[in-house]
């Protein structure tokens, strides 16, 4: 008996003994697989610059800057190393990453087709006037100096009482047209492709990219969504007040949100974010100075002046300009008349002719015929 409690005890041990012999060589092995999909992954090539900037010219200056400016502030070795908590770049949106030109900017077209065509909305003779203007020097892109205030005021008024999805909604109504001036392109789609790369490019290099438009901010975000990798509180924008649907006369102070309450749009405009006001912006809700700066337009000036002057970090500034006036509708000499500017500021200019091998991508056509003026032709 003694003889067989032994031998079965044995026999015990031996099989506990081979049960955790087995289990170490799973555990060895699952460790050996992390460890070879990690070499793998180390091992996979990152894609070359013609790769990852594809829609650029190869030997563009501009972009030429930009990525030994980039291999230089990522670098911890390098005495421009910036920390990723500081590398923060901020882009205007219209003409600068988004196309402003078919014919006019997309915020001024979204107003004149709600005052003008939009059958479920009645304007009053301020906002028809403002928006008859608009149609009128659309396809000239000619305006009078005070229409972006104009228009702000005015939008401001044709979109109050809209909760922010109806007034997203309304947005994303338009965005799936047809692009006027082109063919093999919505208005959702209209990105200059060659500054989404250096979006991608930037935030896959640790910097925190910020839309600083002059355009509604929550246009930009309608805009954005799905189409390029912006967080939604990364937008900077003109801005109108919101407030609850019940609230009234009421300020908000006094007021309690009720569970039966919508946000929605005021007629108070806020901030027509342009020049100045996009520095000021920038620290109120950065509350850090930029490190780049994008933009394309006297409105961009005082950023891009911003974000070089005084900066402790290695900085620099792009301006885009318009002078392709055969897949867009640039206007080469005013360009040129821009680039001596930009260049007198100390920026780096991006040439849309000589610098971008496509701009809205290969199967984008401009054709040169609008349907602006009978389009909104409704009132």
């Amino acid at each position: 008996m003694k003889h067989n409690k032994l031998l079965a005890l044995t026999l015990a041990v031996l099989l506990l003994l081979g049960c955790l012999m087995g289990c170490m060589r799973v555990k060895v092995s699952g460790k050996a697989r992390e460890n070879e999909s990690a070499e793998a992954v180390q091992d996979e090539p990152a894609g070359t610059t013609e790769e990852v900037f594809s829609a650029w010219n190869e030997g563009a200056p501009a972009l030429d800057t930009l990525i030994d400016y980039v291999e230089a502030v990522t670098d911890e070795d390098s005495p421009d190393f910036i920390p990723e908590s500081r590398r923060i770049a901020v882009f205007d949106m219209d003409g600068t990453v988004y196309a402003e030109l078919f014919p006019t900017y997309l915020e001024y077209y979204l107003m004149a087709w709600r005052i003008l065509a939009d059958p479920t909305f009645e304007p009053d003779e301020e906002m028809l006037a403002a928006a008859h203007d608009i149609r009128a020097g659309g396809p000239t892109h000619t305006y009078a100096a005070d229409m972006a205030v104009r228009h702000a005021t005015q939008a401001a008024r044709a979109y109050a009482g809209m909760t922010l999805n109806e007034f997203s909604a309304f947005v994303t109504s338009a965005l799936v047209r047809d692009a006027d001036g082109f063919t093999g392109m919505t208005y959702g789609e209209a990105f200059y492709q060659p500054m989404v790369e250096v979006i991608d490019y930037l935030t896959e290099n640790g910097f925190q990219v910020y839309i600083v438009s002059g355009s509604d901010r929550f246009i930009c975000r309608t805009l954005f969504e799905g189409m390029v990798d912006v967080p939604d509180e990364h937008f900077i924008g003109m801005d109108v007040a919101l407030e609850a649907s019940g609230q009234g006369d009421t300020d908000g102070l006094d007021y309690v949100f009720q569970p039966s309450d919508k946000l929605i749009r005021t007629d108070r405009l806020l901030v027509k974010n342009l020049k100045m006001n996009k520095v000021t912006a920038i620290m109120r809700e950065i509350g850090k100075q930029p490190v780049l700066a994008f933009g394309n337009t006297s409105g961009d000036t005082s950023m891009n002046l911003f974000t070089i002057t005084d900066n402790p970090y290695r900085s620099a500034a792009f301006m885009l300009i318009a002078d392709d006036d055969v897949r867009d509708y640039g206007h080469p000499e005013k360009a040129e008349e821009l680039r001596a500017r930009w260049e007198g500021y100390g920026f780096n200019v991006i040439s849309m002719r000589n610098d971008f091998r496509t701009i809205y991508g290969e199967n984008v056509t401009k054709t040169g015929v609008f349907r602006w003026t009978e389009e909104l032709s409704g009132r």
